[in-house]
Parts: structure tokens; sequence; C-alpha cells
């Protein structure tokens, strides 16, 4: 005599067709509301005064300098911000050390703290009556409502973006491969453009990315620190909000829209690195042999 054993499956949460589709519909017309709408608004607005309008407003001198300061502001806090990420990222994870968990709570605090909060500490530490306000002006080096402070306030935002996505990537990976290229000779700097890099260089791309979008999009501390003032330490976000405010609304959308492409620009490379495996484990084989 045979016995069959009868293994029953139990069912899960939205194994259910009605439930399935429901679910699915919800979040698509939730994210039609709150995200395509207003994209498709900004670039409506945007041309709804017509081409000429749209151009004037983008070729504007306030506009072309809001412009090129966001883009100066990316140009010098993301290559920073990637370093400081990449460093944290090594010593969280490749040694052992007193202080690790405080260094990890460090590169999270941009991530709990309000921008605009942290504008207003930049006031109390490089301001005229903070801290190192009085020494700074009397040496004539300006930091506050000029570019160095436009700066600092993008990068102590977007400091924990790339180092978010390498910690956990290296971590999985462990430090067999560094320590088995250490041990066959290579050097430090070897060990990590022949051994980690490549291990990690889609994870890193991917922080960038987003690191940059921030530094673009950013507001409120940046607000904060600048002064505001049209035509000089006015980023792109600010130049939008002044334009807004003085009843200029397609000049608002046509600048709203250079962010929105950026923003469209930065979803596509995410998608991209994403397929290629970035915040995935990717062994790369014979790489301790390689570096040796």
């Amino acid at each position: 005599m045979s016995f069959k054993k009868t293994v029953r499956t139990l069912p899960r949460v939205g194994d259910g067709p009605v439930f399935r589709r429901a679910l699915i519909g919800i979040v698509l017309i939730i994210g039609a509301f709150l995200i395509l709408a207003p994209l498709l608004i900004i670039g409506v607005e945007a041309f709804a005064k017509g081409w000429q309008v749209y151009r004037d407003t983008i070729l504007h001198p306030d506009t072309r300098h809001a412009i090129m300061l966001t883009v100066l502001a990316a140009l010098i806090a993301v290559p920073i911000n990637t370093a400081f990420g990449v460093a944290a990222a090594w010593a969280i994870t490749k040694f052992d050390f007193r202080g690790k968990g405080f260094l990890l709570v460090v590169i999270e605090i941009p991530f709990s703290v309000s921008p605009i909060v942290a504008g207003v500490a930049y006031l109390f530490v490089y301001g005229l009556q903070g801290l190192f306000g009085p020494t700074l002006d009397a040496y004539g080096i300006k930091i506050l409502f000029a570019i160095p402070g436009i700066v600092l306030a993008s990068m102590f935002v977007t400091a924990p973006f790339v180092a978010r996505e390498l910690i956990p990537l290296m971590q999985a990976q462990g430090r067999d491969l560094e320590e088995a290229a250490v041990s066959l000779g290579a050097s430090g700097f070897r060990t990590f453009f022949s051994v980690t890099l490549p291990n990690i260089k889609w994870a890193l791309l991917y922080g960038v990315v987003l690191c940059n979008a921030r530094v673009m999009g950013e507001f409120g501390a940046v607000s904060v620190v600048s002064g505001n003032i049209r035509g000089q330490t006015n980023t792109l976000p600010l130049h939008i909000e002044l334009l807004y405010h003085d009843y200029q609304a397609a000049g608002a959308f046509a600048s709203a829209s250079i962010l929105a492409l950026i923003a469209v620009f930065t979803i596509i490379a995410k998608v991209a690195l994403e397929r290629q495996g970035a915040g995935r484990v990717r062994p790369v084989a014979n790489s301790a042999e390689n570096a040796s």
C-alpha cells in the first residue's frame, strides 16, 4: 500500500486576480495624479504663451546665470561627495575600528535634519555673528551669500547619497578579494582600482546620479545661505520661486521645465544603471590575480 503525501499550499496575499488588479489600478491612479500630472502641467504651461516666450525666458541673463550657478555647484559638490562616499564606504566595510557606528550615524545626519535647519546652522557657523564669521571677515573671506556657501549647503544635503549606495554592496561583497590581492603583493591603490572599483562601479554611478539630481534641485538649505540675490546667488530652484512670486508664471514654468528634464534623464539613467546591476553583488572573476 502506498501513501501519497499531499502538500497544501497556503494562499498568499494578493494572489486573487480581483485584488491584484485593484491594487495595481490604485497605484497607477495615485502615480498619475501625484507624479505624471505635475510633469505634464509643467510642459503645457511652459509653452502656454508660445515658443518665443519660452526661448526669451531661458535666454534671459538671470535665468542663464541661475543655470550656470546650479551647474557650478553640482560640478564642485558631486565630485567631493563622491570621494567622501567612497572613502567612508571603504573605511566602514574594510576596516574594524572604534567609532564605526558613530561614523554611520554622522553619515545619516543630513537625511534626518531639515535642509532649512542645516542652512540656519551654517549661518551660526560662517555668518558675521557666527563662530568663524568675524575671523573670515577679517581676512576678507566670504562664505555666506556667495558661491562657497551654496556649495557647502549642497554638499551637506547630498553627503550620504554615494556612501548609502556603496556601504550595503561592499558589506555583502566582504573583504576576501582585497585581502587576496594584498597578499599577492598589490598596493592599496592597485587593489582599489583593480579589485574594488570594478565591483562597485555601477552602484557608484548610481549614487553619483542621485547626488547630482539632488544638488541641482536643492532649495531649502541654499535659500538660507545664498541670500536670494537675483542674478548673483540664485540657483535655478530659487530663480523659479522669484519668477512665480513676480507673477511671471510662464517664465517660472519654463525654468521649471529644465529641472523636470533633469529629473526625467535622472530616472532614465537610474533605470539603466539598475539593469547593469547597480546595488547588486556582481563578483569579478580572477580580480585578485589581476591586481597582483
